[in-house]
């Protein structure tokens, strides 16, 4: 069994997606190719199968409507589990709805599973390096040029997490 994850892939402008699919393609070398640009509500976990992941978040994201945001924020963050630092979008808008549905979905079953070692910061993440100062570097240049992307998350999508690709599995609307 692979391990599964509960992402959302953000709707976003046609010349946002392709900025930030640019952008990625560039800079994002462990994982462009494995999954599209997207929000983590659930890390990986092996505790529970497809349908009883799928049905702990249907009952927690029930009632969630969606989420709208703004990524005005570019922050280098570094990973703990590998030795990678990450260029992360965190939202300026929206912040504290993903947080709040983040924190409801690792409620009940999922409990023992939330990393309290590891904070919790909303992102979309755009670029991997070895390097932080790599990172350091893209994030500044972000930051100047004073981004702003508006989006929507609409959906949860439950997926495997497979060696070369991240494959949904089930979808859960918001709203």
């Amino acid at each position: 069994m692979h391990p599964l994850v509960v992402v959302a892939y953000p709707s976003l402008r046609p010349e946002d997606a392709a900025w930030v699919r640019d952008f990625r393609a560039r800079h994002d070398e462990l994982y462009f190719k494995l999954v599209d640009a997207h929000f983590t509500f659930v890390f990986p976990t092996s505790s529970l199968d497809a349908a009883d992941l799928t049905e702990h978040v249907r009952a927690k994201a029930s009632g969630a409507g969606r989420i709208d945001f703004v990524l005005r924020c570019a922050a280098v963050w570094n990973d703990a589990t590998i030795p990678y630092w990450h260029v992360f979008l965190v939202p300026e808008e929206g912040f504290s709805a993903v947080v709040k549905l983040h924190d409801r979905l690792y409620e009940g079953v999922l409990a023992s599973e939330l990393r309290l070692d590891l904070p919790f910061v909303p992102h979309v993440g755009i670029a991997t390096s070895p390097d932080p100062y790599v990172c350091k570097a893209l994030a500044g240049r972000i930051n100047a040029e004073g981004i702003s992307i508006a989006g929507t998350i609409r959906r949860l999508d439950i997926a495997a997490l497979e060696a070369e690709s991240v494959r949904t599995i089930e979808t859960v609307e918001l709203g």
